[in-house]
């Protein structure tokens, strides 16, 4: 009997884990320099897919990078929004901004400045992936690149969008 409650435990904090509300920690868009709540950013009965990046960090560029060039592809294959975030210091929004404009980012890009919402997501690394379903909760969490993961990330947001 222990083992099943804890079994049926385990089971009910996983399902959490994979059906976290957004946080309504402050971001700041670098595109136009205001901030906003987290949890606003997002487009109501629309999938998110979320980048979480920093300048310094190769294989988040790497990402980002392959992601923005399939991007149209993708999004004649299922309806969804793309945007990302960095978890630079205030000090290398500059960096951030014209890092953005040099790849030609057409998406929404924010700024974590002080890694509250790395704090409210609870992870320690990137590249750190998430995919909002169209209720606005996080479903889908990855930490890590490696290059051609993108098909999953795919694969998890064609099933989102499907799903009524």
């Amino acid at each position: 009997m222990k083992k099943i409650l804890l079994a049926v435990s385990c089971m009910a904090f996983i399902a959490n884990i994979h059906a976290q509300e957004l946080p309504d920690t402050e971001v700041k868009d670098v595109k136009t320099n205001k901030k906003m709540p987290f949890n606003t950013t997002f487009e109501q009965g629309k999938v998110t897919l979320v980048n979480f990046w920093a300048t310094w960090c190769v294989p988040c560029k790497k990402e980002i990078k392959n992601v923005s060039l399939k991007l149209a592809e993708w999004q004649k294959e299922a309806q969804f929004n793309y945007m990302t975030v960095s978890v630079d210091e205030a000090r290398a929004e500059g960096l951030v901004r014209s890092y953005a404009v040099s790849q030609g980012w057409t998406f929404p890009y924010y700024i974590d400045v002080n890694s509250e919402l790395k704090r409210s997501l609870n992870f320690q690394s990137v590249p750190y992936t998430i995919i909002v379903d169209k209720n606005g909760k996080v479903v889908f969490s990855h930490t890590g690149y490696e290059e051609g993961g993108e098909a999953e990330v795919l694969a998890k947001i064609k099933e989102l969008c499907a799903a009524k």
